[in-house]
């Protein structure tokens, strides 16, 4: 689509946004607004961390609205094949999305010819929660810290690779190396774990991963974390150095799970979805099962949302564009 006609998308959905917000059907509609059970779209397989984040604030939210909220898994094609499923919905508020920052604002950033864009074909709602990636190295490898694996890595450049399964880790790796002007190859792998897999065996000079595979081997040894790619160190590694304290403070990646629905959602019902998810991921007992699973709870507006994910498009962007980064739909 060309930017011409995709401007012209956007501004006919924005117009039927506005004329939903004014119709008095719709705000009929809303005043009654849940009278039956929600949808909740999780582009991911089952028991993944947005499938689990999203059955946690699932079952608040269902108490807060009174009906039943239901998730349906629709994995494929990095999600977006589920982000193209729920643009094509009624726009009623009866369909949510769980978009994770890989189907969204890195999607969006990736590839010039997606389908969907988050905050234009999307209404974000509220985020769920985000987290910082890890990066990790063979445990006998002789660098002690990010400056060192830099170091070793300028003087031994056929030696420097990385593992990447997606491209929320190639854009984070990339970065690294536009900061630090650290050569390295990337060598693409189908899952986190043959990823962590790979720096484990020594296949890999490291990786950049998100949690959940890489700490439990961190925790045995199997690999050596030398950096979260944060401002501030990690709960759950809270030895890990920030990649700020390791003399890179730009390398700042986290990623984000959350809420969105279509453009057309009528203005009450987005109203109605957006309180009512704020309460339920601020919920105390909610929030603390989120912190246990190392990841810092959201709740915000979905002004504020919406503003992060625009940030992270053009931050990614520009990563993209600088280290001339390709990748295939």
């Amino acid at each position: 689509m060309s930017p011409f006609n995709f401007g012209r998308a956007a501004l006919g959905a924005l117009a039927l946004f506005a004329g939903a917000a004014f119709d008095p059907a719709a705000a009929q509609d809303a005043a009654s607004f849940p009278n039956k059970p929600i949808r909740v779209i999780v582009p991911f397989a089952a028991g993944g961390g947005n499938d689990i984040f999203a059955r946690l604030v699932g079952n608040k939210l269902s108490e807060i609205l009174g009906q039943p909220v239901i998730n349906e898994n629709k994995p494929g094609a990095g999600g977006r094949i589920a982000a193209e499923y729920v643009m094509n919905q009624p726009r009623d508020g009866y369909t949510l999305f769980v978009g994770a920052s890989g189907v969204m604002s890195i999607a969006a950033a990736a590839y010039p010819n997606l389908s969907y864009h988050p905050t234009k074909t999307f209404i974000p709602l509220s985020m769920i929660a985000n987290f910082p990636l890890i990066m990790v190295v063979p445990p006998e490898h002789p660098a002690k810290n990010v400056k060192e694996l830099v170091e070793w890595a300028k003087k031994n450049p056929e030696k420097s690779n990385y593992a990447s399964t997606s491209p929320a880790f190639t854009t984070a790796s990339e970065l690294l190396k536009l900061k630090s002007g650290m050569p390295g190859q990337m060598i693409p792998y189908k899952s986190s774990n043959e990823m962590i897999l790979s720096v484990m065996q020594g296949q890999t000079l490291f990786a950049i991963s998100d949690g959940p595979p890489a700490i439990p081997q961190i925790k045995a040894g199997k690999v050596k974390a030398l950096a979260v790619t944060d401002s501030v160190r990690s709960a759950e590694v809270p030895d890990v150095p920030s990649m700020a304290e390791s003399g890179f403070p730009e390398v700042d990646i986290k990623l984000f799970s959350g809420y969105f629905v279509p453009v057309g959602t009528p203005e009450p019902i987005v109203a109605k979805l957006e309180m009512a998810l704020q309460k339920a991921i601020k919920d105390p007992d909610v929030s603390s099962k989120l912190k246990a699973m190392a990841v810092t709870p959201g709740g915000q507006p979905s002004s504020e949302f919406r503003a992060m994910i625009d940030r992270d498009i053009r931050n990614i962007a520009e990563v993209i564009k600088a280290a001339n980064l390709k990748f295939d739909n």
